[in-house]
């Protein structure tokens, strides 16, 4: 089965990639390299050089594909709020393009990288599925329009889909066939790394006040290869079964200062860190059930512990320094 990865050379879709790969799939990547990097593409797939804004670059990347996961999209969410044409553009244009000329081409499997910013504010937590959905960034509204958009065509076309939203997704390969470094990273552990190897001189923490262990902000981080994993039991989903919309996440959450401390205990860095106002629509603690995952899919995040994700990201960006 051949599977075309969309964003295949980013952070997320490198290591779906390799896991694809691994796995056995025949695999190709669609990626323009605007924030990717094709040394980071597993030597067993396929590259193809464009954008999901360009139909012929589109088409030809579908050649003899039968399942897509779309992972070509941009995420800085308060970016998203300054530049809505360059996120409506991309994130809503493109996936458009890209569904029409898979319909067009009677390929009917389609793993969409949705986000935890659909849900907004949380109502309660740990959020399950069932939770309001309200996005308050334009990044999330991009992504829940697609999700709808995706409901629609399901009903009037055979596509098929799973809609798998994201939390914090962090870590790197264990095994360290993947070196992708973000450039100029808007993240919390690619900052705290780039402070312990003194490429920045310092992290800044917004807010110290909130109604957590510690006052600082807590956030639920998934390993990046359980995130892969969850793709390749996606797309054995589908072939059996019909659409559903997915939470990958831990059910727990770790604050910033845990994140630091974790960081220097491992990578026996000083982390300096100052704090600084909170920005607007900050909360103070977000985690998720992953229940419908673990039962639809027979998925569990293996690797998710917080010290494998700072060890498996030290490892990486210690080689780099």
């Amino acid at each position: 089965m051949k599977i075309l990865v969309t964003g295949g050379a980013g952070y997320i879709g490198s290591h779906v990639v390799l896991e694809l790969c691994n796995s056995g799939y025949e695999v190709a990547v669609l990626d323009d390299l605007s924030n990717g990097n094709q040394e980071s593409i597993d030597k067993r797939a396929e590259f193809i050089l464009g954008s999901t804004l360009v139909k012929k670059d589109v088409d030809k990347a579908l050649n003899n594909v039968e399942c897509v996961i779309h992972l070509a999209a941009f995420k800085a969410a308060g970016e998203s709020m300054a530049k809505p044409i360059k996120y409506s553009q991309n994130n809503i244009n493109g996936t458009i393009t890209l569904i029409n000329s898979m319909i067009e081409k009677e390929i009917k499997y389609f793993i969409f990288s949705s986000t935890a910013a659909v849900y907004g504010n949380p109502k309660y937590l740990p959020l399950d599925e069932k939770h309001p959905l309200n996005p308050i960034n334009f990044y999330g509204f991009t992504k829940l329009e697609i999700e709808r958009i995706l409901g629609w065509y399901a009903k009037l076309t055979d596509l098929k889909f799973v809609n798998l939203r994201y939390f914090n997704a962090a870590g790197h390969d264990p095994n360290l066939k993947i070196n992708h470094i973000e450039q100029n990273p808007q993240n919390l552990i690619p900052i705290v790394m780039e402070v312990a190897l003194g490429k920045r001189k310092k992290v800044k923490i917004f807010g110290n006040d909130y109604n957590t262990k510690d006052g600082t902000g807590e956030r639920d981080y998934i390993h990046v290869t359980d995130l892969a994993a969850a793709h390749i039991k996606s797309i054995e989903y589908l072939l059996n079964h019909n659409n559903i919309t997915l939470n990958l996440s831990t059910g727990d959450s770790h604050s910033v200062l845990e994140v630091i401390n974790m960081t220097k205990e491992i990578s026996n860095k000083n982390i300096n860190y100052e704090f600084v106002d909170r920005r607007d629509g900050d909360i103070d603690e977000l985690c998720a059930t992953s229940y419908m995952a673990n039962d639809m899919l027979d998925w569990k995040p293996e690797h998710s512990t917080l010290r494998s994700i700072i060890k498996t990201s030290w490892s990486v960006y210690s080689k780099k320094s």
